[in-house]
This record gives structure tokens, sequence and C-alpha cells, in this order.
């Protein structure tokens, strides 16, 4: 079994998908962890605000094919993989780190570019594992999250009702 950890998002009919993300998770990997839930604003293009957390889990799947699992489950929630890069989405699931593996293949990467440029992305995945070294910078995930510029940081905790 390995670790993987994924950033979740969407701005389109957001708590429903995101939640449907989360059953997907819990249904088919095991000691699923789940960090705080962020509201933040579009980053890149005006739309709605996203909902945005950070999910762990263990699995025997390879990159690739969690990466297929992943596509499948933003399809079943209407995502059109044809879409702008910076635009709404109704579900948003981007493998972030697999074991301490580096990976790279195709449109593939991992670990994850997103980890060092989107606070919705390093902060949740910092109140997950802290102490987790990045495969690549070789520096812990809380030491990113404390050099990272808050200067323009709008983001806030979100409830989120979660019975699966």
């Amino acid at each position: 079994m390995k670790r993987a950890y994924v950033s979740i998002g969407s701005n389109v009919d957001a708590e429903k998908n995101i939640v449907a993300a989360i059953t997907a998770l819990k249904n088919n990997f095991t000691n699923l962890e789940l960090s705080t839930v962020y509201q933040n604003t579009a980053v890149g293009f005006d739309g709605d605000d996203f909902l945005n957390l950070v999910a762990g889990f263990d699995t025997s799947l390879t990159i690739p094919e969690l990466v297929g699992f992943f596509h499948q489950v933003e399809r079943a929630q209407g995502r059109q993989r044809d879409e702008k890069k910076f635009s709404s989405r109704t579900l948003d699931i981007d493998l972030l780190l697999y074991a301490n593996e580096v990976f790279e293949s195709g449109s593939i990467s991992i670990p994850r570019d997103e980890i060092l440029k989107y606070a919705f992305v390093l902060q949740p995945l910092a109140e997950l594992v802290p102490d987790y070294i990045h495969p690549v910078l070789n520096r812990r995930i809380i030491d990113l999250w404390q050099a990272f510029d808050k200067k323009d940081l709008d983001m806030k905790a979100y409830t989120l009702t979660v019975n699966c």
C-alpha cells in the first residue's frame, strides 16, 4: 500500500460535488483523512468561490490508475476535460503526492507543482502532513507553508457536512 494525497476543489454546486468526491474516496480506499475545507476566490478568472481541501488515503493503485479513477469520479459529477485551465469546475481532483515518489509521464507530474503555487493546496496539505518531506525540494511541507507569500491570501475555513 502507498499513501497518496489529493487536492479536491469545486465551484459549481460545490458542496454536492465535494461530498461526492469524498464518498468515492471513502468507498474505494483505506485510512481516509481530510483537511479543513477552505473557501477561496477563484484564481485566474472571475467566477464563484471555490471550496478546496486535501485528502490522504492508502491505495494499491498505481499513479496512472489513480489518475484514471479520479477522472471517472470527475466525469460522474459532470466535469468536461476540455474546459479551459482557469474556469469554473464541477469537480477537480488532482494527485499531489504518492508515497515519496517522483513521477513524470505525459500530463502527470508528481509531486504536483500546484503544491508550491496555491495556498488552497499547500495550507490544507500542511495541516494534514506538516512533517512530510517534499520529495524534490527535500523540505518539510510546514516549512514550505511558513515561507509561502500570504499577502493576498483570501481563504477561510468552511463547514461542510459529510455524511458518509
